[in-house]
């Protein structure tokens, strides 16, 4: 797993609940087959996020997919990261 990707997808989710303006946050995390989901609830029913949430989430090599839905309990962001390790470098002889 790229602990980095998974901690900037946290950033980014976080911070796009945050602004709907709620007074709380929710994080859940799942995982499943070498899967990783992150998911922020803002507890708000928020606008659609603007594009560049999307974009930053899927700059991550690791994400395989991201979105957002409204629900009674508040908006949901999440992100669907691949959890594989990468393979190491192996270095050059020389």
């Amino acid at each position: 797993m790229d602990e980095q990707d998974m901690e900037t997808a946290v950033k980014v989710l976080v911070t796009a609940a945050v602004k709907d303006g709620g007074r709380r946050v929710s994080i859940h995390l799942a995982d499943q087959a070498e899967k990783i989901l992150v998911v922020a609830l803002s507890h708000q029913p928020g606008a659609a996020p603007e594009g560049e949430v999307f974009a930053a989430l899927q700059a991550l090599a690791t994400v395989d997919s991201c979105g957002d839905d409204l629900a009674d309990d508040g908006r949901r962001l999440w992100a669907l990261l691949d959890a594989t390790p990468r393979p190491r470098r192996t270095p050059r002889a020389g």
